[in-house]
This record gives structure tokens, C-alpha cells and sequence, in this order.
């Protein structure tokens, strides 16, 4: 409790500073609010300050954090993204990225960690994307709906490969086992068209300003429900919470607008301004920030992998890019698309608890997933900047 007691209140600390921060800032260069969670983090943790320090408790909140983040991230898919052109291109890139990352990796290192490698350079973060259009007014845009579709593919396929090959039996084994997930999601997501959505809406509806709350509830439960059997299945437990995601937007899609509205300001208040700011600070907080700094080679092997996700990830989205797109415009779609950090967060924790790779080399990966959350979705929206601002500059006028 000695060291637990320091960390619960300054996590919750930088938690408020960071979007403080980032509106500070704002003024003259549009940041990510993780970009400061993350960075916060890793300067209050044991690295350099040691005001904030890794503990078991924390720890599972941060598991909240990400399991809450993917649940946003698929309750937010548009599925008509994935209609014609735009999802065959997204699905596309997305097998030539994972292709082109295991063969990349292999060369390094041959084995398994070429295939944990393989799949985090595949990743698209767009739990920490989605937040990011949102705010730009981006997600009902073609742009933003090709985002979508490539960050969807670049967060589930990767949940699908890492079930399979880094399993703990061997692939065909977990191949069964994620079918019979699968089915039972499945099966949930069938209930959910099913269900008379009526007498739920209106309970829902009757419930929003009152301690009952219905609709945050049924949220835990359908997540912790999906997690849970994810975990039972060996399966990564993020895979039932975006499948959860998924569900709940598909129970809700009748529902009135302004309550609908209603209940996604509640779920992104719980997500974003309690659980994920958990994780990502943590992410911070135990970052192997000595490790990188004891060997110069790893350092110096940072940018290089910065420029590998972009060839890996970025090259393969831009393919998704909307019709009629100026290079700018695909500049961005392959810059974001290259973003990663979750995934890469996820797999090598299996990596290294699995001794398939050092904590060293774990390290350079997500330092490398930091950097892109940092910078990406900065030069992204930098060279979306001009959009934004015809977008803003309206808005602006009709508030005055």
C-alpha cells in the first residue's frame, strides 16, 4: 500500500493535466490527448521521476482501459464502410501488411517472434484513432469512414492471428476454439437483431438520469460477458471486447437519436474519462524506458521501425484511400493507418511472458507504437489541417 497509495493519486493527477495540456497547446499545434497521457506517464514513473510506480491493482484497471477502449472501437465501426471498394481495398492492404510483416521479421528473427512481430507491425490503433477524427469532425466524412474500415481490419485481424498462432496449443486447436467463439458471438450478435427493442429502449430511456442507469449496466455486462468467455477459450481478451462493441451498437441502432446520443456521452465518459486514460498512462508508467537508454543500437533501431510501419502499414492502407483523394489525402490515410500501439502493447506482453522475445525487444516495439501515437496522427491531421479548418471556421460563425 506504500507504493500504491502514491501512484492511485498521481495517475488520476495526470490524467486531468493532460488535456489540460493539450488545450494549452492547441493554439499552435493540434496534439493528441494520449500523446500527453503517455508521455506524462513514462516522466512520472519509475524511468525518470518514480512518483508513480507499477502495481497489481492498477495494472487491472488498465486492463479495463484497453478492454473498454476496443469496445468503443467496435461499437463505433461504420459497416457500410465495408461495402464495395473501400472494404475489399482495406481487407486487402491488411493481408499484404501482415504478409509483408512476417517476411520483414523473418529475416531478423525466424521463428515465432517473427510472427509476434509480424502482427504487431500490422496493427492499426484505432481505439486511439477514433477519438482523434471525432474531434475533428472526421468520422462521418469519406475519409474518415476509410479510417474506420482500415483501422476495423487493423485491430481484428490481428485479434484473429494472434488467437490462432499465439495460442497456447497449436493452431488448429485454437483455429476450433476460435470458431466456437465465433459462433457464440455469433449467437449474440443474432439476439441483439432479435430482441424487442422497444421495451429495452424505453427502459433505457427511463433510466438515463436515474440511479439505475440500465443501459451502462447492460454495457458491463455484455462486455465482462464476452471477455469472460474469451478468457475461457485461451482467446486474447480483447477479441470479446470488440466483438461486445459490436453487439451494443447493433442493440441500440433502433434506438431514438438523442438517446442514443444520450448513452454513447455516458459510455465515453466512463471510457475516456476514467478507464483508457488508466491505460495509457500506465503504458507510460511501465514503459522499459532503461532498457533503450542501456543500448544505443536499440535507440537508434526506434526510427527505423517508425519507417517500417509505414511501409508495412502505411503503403498497404493508403490503397483504401476514397475515391478521388489528392496525395495529401492519401499521405494521411497510409500515415494514420500506419498508427499502432494496443496490438503492439498486447502481443509482445504475450512475446515476452511466452519467452518467444527479451523485454529489451518488446520495448522497441512499443516504443516504436508510442512514437507513432505521437507522431502520426499529428502529420495526419497536419495535412488534413485545411479541411478542418473549412469545417471549424462555420461553426465558429454560427456559435458567434
Amino acid at each position: 500500500m506504500d507504493q500504491l497509495e502514491p501512484t492511485l493519486l498521481v495517475i488520476p493527477l495526470l490524467a486531468v493535466l493532460a488535456p489540460l495540456l493539450a488545450r494549452g497547446l492547441g493554439r499552435w499545434v493540434r496534439i493528441p490527448i494520449v500523446v500527453f497521457e503517455l508521455l506524462l506517464g513514462i516522466l512520472f514513473g519509475p524511468a525518470l521521476l518514480g512518483w508513480a510506480v507499477p502495481s497489481e491493482f492498477i495494472g487491472a484497471l488498465s486492463e479495463f482501459g484497453l478492454a473498454m477502449l476496443f469496445f468503443v472501437a467496435g461499437s463505433e465501426i461504420d459497416f457500410t464502410a465495408f461495402r464495395g471498394r473501400t472494404g475489399r481495398r482495406a481487407v486487402g492492404g491488411w493481408l499484404i501488411s501482415l504478409v509483408a510483416g512476417v517476411g520483414i521479421a523473418w529475416l531478423i528473427w525466424p521463428g515465432q517472434a517473427a510472427i509476434v512481430v509480424g502482427i504487431a507491425l500490422c496493427s492499426t490503433a484505432l481505439g486511439t484513432i477514433l477519438p482523434i477524427l471525432r474531434d475533428a469532425r472526421e468520422l462521418g466524412t469519406p475519409f474518415g469512414k476509410a479510417i474506420s474500415a482500415i483501422g476495423a481490419v487493423g485491430e481484428f485481424g490481428p485479434l484473429i492471428a494472434i488467437s490462432i498462432f499465439l495460442g497456447a496449443s497449436n493452431p488448429g486447436i485454437e483455429a476450433v476454439v476460435l470458431v466456437l467463439f465465433g459462433l457464440v458471438a455469433g449467437l449474440a450478435i443474432w439476439l441483439a437483431f432479435r430482441m424487442p427493442r422497444g421495451a429495452m429502449h424505453r427502459v433505457v430511456n427511463s433510466t438515463l438520469h436515474t440511479s439505475g442507469q440500465f443501459a451502462i449496466r447492460v454495457v458491463f455486462l455484455i462486455l465482462s460477458g464476452l471477455v469472460a468467455l474469451s478468457i475461457v477459450l485461451d482467446l486474447d481478451l480483447l477479441l470479446g471486447a470488440f466483438a461486445a462493441g459490436i453487439v451494443w451498437r447493433l442493440l441500440m441502432r433502433d434506438a431514438d437519436a438523442r438517446d442514443r446520443e444520450a448513452v454513447e456521452s455516458k459510455v465515453e465518459a466512463v471510457a475516456f474519462g476514467f478507464l483508457v486514460p488508466v491505460f495509457f498512462i500506465y503504458t507510460g508508467v511501465t514503459f522499459d524506458l532503461a532498457s533503450l537508454l542501456a543500448d544505443p543500437l536499440l535507440l537508434l533501431a526506434l526510427p527505423v521501425l517508425l519507417v517500417v510501419l509505414l511501409v508495412v502499414r502505411g503503403l498497404p492502407s493508403m490503397l483504401a484511400a476514397p475515391e478521388g483523394s489528392g496525395p495529401r489525402d492519401r499521405i494521411s490515410v497510409g500515415v494514420l493507418g500506419a498508427t499502432g500501439l494496443p496490438i503492439i502493447v498486447a502481443v509482445t506482453a504475450i512475446g515476452v511472458a511466452e519467452d518467444v522475445m527479451s523485454s529489451a525487444h518488446a520495448a522497441v516495439l512499443v516504443g516504436a507504437g508510442v512514437l507513432s501515437v505521437l507522431l502520426f496522427p499529428l502529420i495526419a491531421m497536419t495535412l488534413r489541417g485545411e479541411r478542418r479548418s473549412r469545417v471549424s471556421a462555420p461553426l465558429e460563425d454560427d456559435l458567434a
